[in-house]
């Protein structure tokens, strides 16, 4: 089944969910700009995959509805093409296989799959195999799973919590209490954000560099004038620190790729001669927006502020004296010979 056809079919039943009236299937080709025999063909074809679809005679012709008895139940208050997307959307959680929020996903998808035809099924199957999600990189979460409980237990509870933690540049681990305000998840890694009694400070931990975790008997409360969104709004990533304005110059070949995307709500961009690109931000911290601006190498140079220039220039030097090293570590072991 193509793609075109699927959105197409896709849009017919939501035409035909949104009016209560029903529609013709003269109605329907000329709201879709497709001819009356695709229309009734995409009609048919809907009929076969179990959709509860039925013509009534009116005064311009039969008119397509939905059935008022359905030959499945549709879980109030959803639409058939609400649970057509609910199954479509499970690509989506498959980085979350192995956790509490997965195992709740799957169980709804059982629920949803067990009010649905086995003919619509195939239909929804087809329509799913159109479209690929693929996130990456993502971290496997499964070896995590009771510590992820325990966090969105206590954050629901509102209780204190104290963990063993390992920072990303540290070989040391520390003790800490914290007050779990929010999971948040981005690029792949789950992240807890909470008040650090340990830095008097709110604080974004990796939730998978917690070693150790106890629940205590601690409750807080969150601070009136506590706005999360406003505390994750001009981090890069994830991270919160000082705020930097940040121009960098994009090379005229990755000029369009660069322009094409959201990298953060605050990017403004400038068009240079010959092509470059020069895009400006307000961030948090330069640790994450360094890596991204190392990641294009030669094709993105800092313009400002010299504190980032002098971090990628510094990264780019180890890395250059990496490669230089003629240690072992950078050595492939010579092959071996048969002897003969």
């Amino acid at each position: 089944m193509r793609g075109d056809q699927l959105s197409r079919q896709w849009l017919i039943l939501r035409r035909i969910e949104s009016s209560k009236r029903g529609l013709t299937a003269a109605e329907i080709a000329d709201l879709l700009k497709i001819s009356l025999r695709t229309a009734y063909r995409d009609l048919d074809d809907l009929q076969h995959a179990g959709f509860p679809l039925y013509a009534e005679q009116g005064e311009n012709g039969q008119r397509w509805k939905f059935v008022d008895t359905y030959r499945f139940k549709v879980p109030h208050p959803f639409s058939f093409t609400e649970i057509m997307a609910l199954h479509l959307s499970r690509d989506f959680f498959k980085i979350f296989r192995g956790t509490i929020f997965y195992d709740s996903l799957a169980s709804l998808f059982k629920k949803v799959q067990a009010s649905l035809p086995a003919e619509t099924m195939i239909y929804l199957d087809h329509v799913r195999s159109v479209f690929h999600v693929g996130i990456k990189p993502y971290k496997k979460y499964e070896r995590f799973r009771e510590i992820i409980n325990q966090v969105y237990q206590a954050a629901v509870d509102r209780c204190s919590i104290e963990i063993m933690y390992k920072p990303l540049r540290s070989q040391k681990e520390t003790v800490r209490k914290i007050n779990p305000y929010k999971i948040s998840f981005s690029e792949g890694t789950i992240y807890v954000i909470g008040y650090c009694h340990l830095r008097n400070d709110v604080r974004t931990f990796v939730l998978d560099r917690i070693k150790l975790l106890s629940t205590t008997q601690e409750t807080f409360e969150l601070p009136d004038d506590l706005d999360l969104d406003a505390y994750t709004k001009d981090s890069f990533r994830v991270m919160n620190d000082e705020l930097f304005e940040v121009k960098i110059m994009i090379s005229p070949d990755w000029s369009r790729y660069v322009g094409e995307k959201i990298w953060h709500e605050s990017q403004t961009l400038k068009k240079l001669p010959g092509g470059s690109l020069e895009i400006t931000f307000k961030v948090a911290g330069l640790d994450e927006i360094k890596q991204w601006v190392m990641g294009f190498g030669p094709e993105a140079i800092v313009l400002a502020p010299d504190k980032l220039k002098e971090m990628v220039v510094s990264g780019l030097k180890k890395s250059l004296a990496q490669y230089k090293d003629t240690g072992s570590v950078y050595r492939h072991p010579p092959e071996k010979r048969d002897a003969r």
